[in-house]
C-alpha cells in the first residue's frame, strides 16, 4: 500500500469547515439548526463587484495572467495600501493569492523549514499551526489570557523565543478572539522582533470590521526596521462579502515578496483571471457596503454579548473587530468538543469547539448571520447551559 507523507499524517481537519457541513447537511435533510459556525460575512458581494467579474468573462477575460496577479490590481493594491495603512510597496512587492489563507501559506512556505520555530498566540485561527507543519516548522503555542483581551505581551514573546524562532504570526483584528492589538501594543512586540531580527506576519484580513472606537493597526508602518521584517496579509473576503471568489495578496520585503511569487509559479499558475477584475472593482469602486455591513455586525455584536454575559456559568471577553464571540464554557465540565455535540444534539445549534483553536475552555460563535439566527440560538444555548447547571 503507498505510504502517505509524514505532513500530510500530522494536520488536523479544519473544525469550522465540518461543522459548517454537518450543519449544512441537517439543514438539508430538514432539521431546524441554528449555525454559528461558518466564517463568512452572510452578505452577498456587492453588485458592482459581480458586474465586473461577469463582463471580464464576457469580454473573453479568461486566460492565464501574471503568477502574483494583472499588474493592474497590483499597482490598486500597492495604492490601498499606501492610502489607508501608510505602507509605501511597489506593485512588485505585492502577491496576489487564492485567498488570505493561500496568502499565509506561502509566506510561511517562504519563510520557514525543518528546524525553525513560529510563536502563535493562543487562541489562534485554526490554520496557523498546520501551514507550519506543512512548512516541517514548528509551531509554538503561547497562551494568552481573557484579561488582557486575548493579547501575547512582550514578556510573553521574550519567554517563547529560542535561537530557533523564525517567525511570529499576529493576527488583529483576530479570529477568533475579536482581539485588537493598539498602536502601542503591536510597537511593543515589534521592538522585540527587532532585537532578534524575527520575522513578523501581520494578518489584517478583518482591518475593516472594528467596533467601539477600535483603530487597526498595519505593524509594518512603524519604522523601515519593522517593514523590513513584516510580512502583510490582506484579502476581499471578509471586507467584500467576497469568501468563494478566493483572492488575498500579501506585501512583503523584494526578497520574499520573488520567493512567493517563484512558489506561486510552480503550484497555482496565478489568482483566477475574471476575479481578479471583480477585485479591482472593490478597491476603485463605492465603499458604503462596508459600512452598512459593520453597523450590522455591531447591532449582532451588542445583542449577543449581552446575552451571553447574562448566561450563569458562561463568561465572555467583548470583541473590538471581526465577527466572532468566544465564550468561557469551563464552568460547566465539559470539553469544548463535547460542549459542541451536546449542543447540536441537543438543541440542533451548531458553533466550534474551541479546541481548535487551541483553547478547550472556550467555544466560537460567528455573528455573521441572520439576528432571527443569533436570537433562536442563543434561546436554545441559555436553555441548554440552563440543563448542564441542574
Amino acid at each position: 500500500m503507498q505510504q502517505l507523507a509524514q505532513r500530510a499524517t500530522t494536520l488536523t481537519p479544519s473544525l469550522t469547515l465540518g461543522v459548517d457541513a454537518k450543519a449544512k447537511k441537517l439543514k438539508a435533510e430538514g432539521v431546524d439548526v441554528c449555525g454559528f459556525g461558518a466564517g463568512e460575512p452572510d452578505f452577498d458581494t456587492p453588485q458592482h463587484i459581480k458586474d465586473a467579474a461577469a463582463k471580464a468573462l464576457a469580454d473573453g477575460f479568461t486566460k492565464y495572467t501574471p503568477s502574483s496577479g494583472t499588474p493592474e490590481l497590483r499597482a490598486a493594491i500597492a495604492e490601498k495600501l499606501k492610502s489607508e495603512n501608510g505602507l509605501e510597496y511597489k506593485p512588485s512587492q505585492i502577491i496576489v493569492n487564492c485567498g488570505a489563507k493561500h496568502s499565509c501559506y506561502n509566506a510561511i512556505l517562504a519563510t520557514c523549514q525543518a528546524g525553525d520555530e513560529v510563536i502563535i498566540p493562543a487562541p489562534y485561527w485554526l490554520s496557523y499551526p498546520e501551514m507550519v507543519k506543512l512548512a516541517d516548522a514548528s509551531p509554538v503555542i503561547v497562551e494568552t489570557s481573557e484579561a488582557n483581551g486575548f493579547k501575547i505581551t512582550p514578556d510573553q514573546f521574550r519567554d517563547a523565543m529560542t535561537p530557533a524562532t523564525k517567525l511570529i504570526i499576529l493576527n488583529s483584528p483576530g479570529n477568533p478572539t475579536g482581539s485588537v492589538y493598539t498602536r502601542e501594543e503591536l510597537q511593543a512586540l515589534a521592538e522585540v522582533a527587532l532585537e532578534e531580527d524575527i520575522l513578523m506576519l501581520s494578518d489584517e484580513i478583518y482591518e475593516k470590521i472594528a467596533y467601539d472606537g477600535a483603530q487597526p493597526v498595519s505593524l509594518a508602518s512603524f519604522s523601515k526596521q519593522v517593514y523590513d521584517l513584516t510580512i502583510t496579509v490582506n484579502g476581499f473576503s471578509k471586507a467584500y462579502a467576497m469568501t468563494g471568489w478566493r483572492l488575498g495578496y500579501l506585501a512583503a520585503p523584494d526578497p520574499i515578496a520573488a520567493a512567493i511569487d517563484s512558489i506561486q509559479s510552480h503550484s497555482t499558475s496565478n489568482p483566477t483571471s475574471f476575479a481578479q477584475k471583480g477585485a479591482l472593482a472593490a478597491l476603485k469602486g463605492d465603499q458604503s457596503f462596508i459600512g452598512e455591513m459593520v453597523k450590522a455586525f455591531t447591532e449582532r455584536r451588542a445583542y449577543m454579548y449581552d446575552r451571553l454575559a447574562k448566561i450563569p456559568g458562561v463568561t465572555c471577553v467583548k470583541p473590538l473587530g471581526a465577527f466572532y464571540m468566544l465564550p468561557n464554557i469551563s464552568s460547566f465540565g465539559l470539553k469544548s468538543t463535547d460542549f459542541a455535540a451536546k449542543l447540536l444534539d441537543d438543541q440542533k445549534v451548531a458553533l466550534v469547539p474551541g479546541i481548535a483553536f487551541g483553547s478547550d475552555a472556550h467555544v466560537r460563535l460567528s455573528y455573521a448571520c441572520s439576528m432571527d439566527n443569533i436570537q433562536k440560538g442563543l434561546d436554545r444555548i441559555e436553555a441548554f447551559c440552563g440543563s448542564l447547571a441542574r
